[in-house]
This record gives C-alpha cells, structure tokens and sequence, in this order.
C-alpha cells in the first residue's frame, strides 16, 4: 500500500505515565521502530522501551573539546615561536607550560559550543512548527496529558493497521496527525 504524504503519523492519548510505558513497550514489541512518546515530565526508562537511538552528542563534544585543544595550543606556538618570537629570560620559544591554560580554556570553550550548537543540530531546532500541533489535544502535552506517536515513515506503518493497534492499548483517543 502507497503512504499517504500528507500523514505524519498515528497519535494515542493515554491517561498515565504508567500506560504510556506500557503502551511503548508493546508498540516496540509489535514492531514499530519510528514512534516517540510525549509526557509532561520525564518517565524512567521510556528511551529504552521505545528503542530511542543513542546519540553522537558525545562524539561531537569531543571532537570539538580536541579542535579547542589542538587550536588553542597552535595559536600559542605560532604566535611564540613562528611569528612574533621573544626571548625573556632565556627560556625556550616552545615553552609549553605557559600554553596549558589558554590550551584547557580553549578546550573547554570548544567543547561548550558544540555541544550547544550539536544539541541543536541534533534535535533538529530551531522547528518553529512540529506537525504534532495540528492535532488539538496535543497542547495538554506540557501539563497533563501522555501520548505515543507512531510515525508514517515507519517501515511497517499502515494506518488502518496502527489505528487498530493502538486502539487495543484502550488509549483515551486516537488521531491522525497531518503534516
């Protein structure tokens, strides 16, 4: 069967965290792999019933803590030994303890930055519209309301087929979500 372009996913309201959990667990157990859960706080592990991938925020904090590094530390030695040498004191041009702090706060500020502008890239921000808030029940997400979303872009979505699944969870209400 052809997917429906204009569809974003299948959308369940449930009544507790406790439902929610449940209602992830059987969701990844029947198969579904593209679904994400929405709760007004954090539910102890959700990520890990609903398969949630592990992020590469990690790798990029490091990569941009080792460029902070490296950077810091060649701007010091291009500056003392390359470009503008001085010798005070007679002490070597390459005089590397006198590197490690700007080299530790290079480190630090680079590894600061990616990780803020990779939690954004990552999370694909700044989304000023998310097809979710085109179902009108959503907006209770942030104060008391629990959902699962099963994403069309799921290899085994079928929306009839989803519907019927998700309404055997007993949810308080099932939606189509439209892009």
């Amino acid at each position: 069967m052809e997917k429906d372009p204009l569809l974003y996913g299948v959308l369940a309201e449930f009544d507790g965290e406790h439902e929610l959990l449940e209602a992830g667990r059987r969701a990844y157990q029947h198969g579904y792999r593209h679904m994400d859960a929405y709760s007004p706080m954090p539910i102890q592990g959700m990520s890990a019933v609903i398969g949630f991938p592990k992020t590469r925020l990690p790798l990029v904090v490091l990569i941009g803590g080792l460029a902070g590094c490296f950077g810091g530390f060649l701007m010091q030695y291009w500056i003392s030994v390359i470009d503008y040498p001085l010798n005070i004191g007679g002490r070597p041009l390459n005089s590397w303890p006198a590197f490690i702090p700007v080299t530790f706060e290079m480190t630090i500020l680079c590894a600061a930055l990616a990780a803020a502008l990779g939690m954004l890239a990552l999370n694909g921000l700044p989304r000023p519209h998310h097809p979710l808030f085109n179902a009108p029940s959503f907006a209770g997400v942030t104060r008391n309301k629990f959902f699962l979303c099963i994403e069309a872009t799921d290899p085994k979505f079928e929306r009839d087929q989803v519907r019927r699944f998700l309404l055997s969870l007993n949810p308080r209400e099932v939606t189509d979500v439209e892009q």
